[in-house]
């Protein structure tokens, strides 16, 4: 299993969408947790991360059961390194969770602060009103330091791909050479 990560705004999905050519297949953990949070009422994912974080951490532990029965050897899983909840950062990826899948590589796909706000100011399908540039740095920085612990924990070595605004093609080549 490949985990790839980032920020909201970051790029993943454009980046990710070369996987399938590729033969891999990209399970999203945020969907695998909305469809376990609709079940308990939680309508989007907006309104799943300003949820406590025990609510947060019981649904990933589900996600977490679910993940450990894949057998899939060509996975990728899309995610984020942290959720930015109001009572701080929370971990996207429990070591709990961690410790039962075969993690072979992290990649963190990041682009300029300038540029992630930007995409998500042209994203009319979230409210992610919430994080000034400061607050957008401070969780970027945040995620690398998740990402070397998630690298410690697995064994598994860590990548950071830089996904600049009009690069797109360069960006997912050199994702896609990750997967060869």
């Amino acid at each position: 299993m490949i985990i790839v990560m980032g920020v909201p705004g970051a790029g993943k999905s454009t980046v990710l969408s070369v996987a399938a050519e590729a033969g891999w297949s990209v399970l999203n953990y945020g969907d695998l947790m909305m469809e376990i949070a609709k079940g308990e009422g939680i309508a989007d994912r907006d309104q799943l991360r300003k949820q406590p974080a025990e609510v947060q951490k019981k649904i990933q532990k589900k996600v977490g059961e679910r993940l450990a029965k894949e057998k899939k050897r060509e996975l990728i899983l899309d995610t984020h390194c942290s959720i930015s909840t109001p009572g701080g950062y929370l971990p996207g990826l429990p070591f709990a969770l961690l410790e039962r899948l075969h993690v072979e590589r992290l990649v963190y796909i990041t682009a300029k602060p300038e540029e992630i706000m930007k995409r998500r100011a042209k994203d009319p399908t979230r409210s992610r009103n919430d994080q000034d540039l400061e607050r957008l740095i401070e969780h970027d920085l945040i995620n690398r330091a998740y990402l070397a612990a998630y690298s410690a924990l697995t064994g598994a070595p860590a990548k950071i791909i830089i996904n600049a605004d009009g690069q797109v093609e360069r960006t997912q080549a050199e994702f896609r050479a990750l997967l060869a």
